[in-house]
């Protein structure tokens, strides 16, 4: 029995309209903390075209990963990746695209400037930076789930919890990355869209 995520099964539809806009049909991605392999192999799937690199800080995550995708021609072998690594384990400038899902709220803040930097080191000019997840915006009010899902992973690690979308578009900024847009989800999720300047 593979493991399953509901939540992976619940957003994989909403997420690759998104992908499908904003990347082209052919398209090198990387995926941060790829979790149980069902997004990758949804999108896979979905778009021959792209070549999916799935990855997870977990070593452990990377068998089930790859029992996930492979059938798929077009999903390499699941890496062992940590963000907070100096470098990478693929080539500089070569990806079109890097997707990370529901990462940002379960590490320490430092993930979020290392996921930034190491996008902005590894993608080809042009290409973009696609998070998913929660996200508090100023400005604008939470929703009463989000409210009890930051207090509940806060409880859970103090370095954990939502975080607040100027704060993340700052470090996308520090890194050269520039903020494109967020297109509101369901379940109170959004997706948001950062591209490296060039092309």
């Amino acid at each position: 029995m593979l493991p399953s995520s509901p939540a992976a099964q619940r957003n994989k539809a909403p997420i690759l309209e998104v992908l499908q806009r904003v990347l082209p049909p052919a398209a090198a991605v990387l995926e941060i903390a790829s979790g149980t392999g069902q997004h990758a192999a949804h999108f896979a799937a979905a778009q021959p075209g792209w070549r999916w690199q799935p990855s997870d800080a977990d070593p452990g995550a990377t068998a089930a990963i790859d029992a996930w995708c492979g059938s798929l021609a077009n999903v390499a072998p699941a890496l062992a990746l940590d963000v907070l690594q100096p470098d990478w384990p693929v080539a500089h400038g070569s990806l079109d695209a890097v997707f990370c899902a529901n990462m940002l709220h379960i590490s320490p803040w430092a993930s979020c400037s290392a996921l930034m930097r190491g996008a902005a080191r590894h993608l080809a000019p042009g290409g973009v930076l696609v998070t998913y997840g929660p996200y508090l915006v100023d400005g604008e009010p939470t929703a009463p789930g989000n409210l009890a899902f930051d207090a509940d992973l806060r409880s859970r690690n103090p370095a954990w919890g939502l975080r607040l979308l100027a704060d993340v578009v700052a470090q996308a900024a520090a890194a050269g990355l520039v903020f494109e847009e967020r297109v509101r989800m369901p379940a109170n999720n959004l997706v948001l869209v950062f591209r490296k300047p060039g092309a």
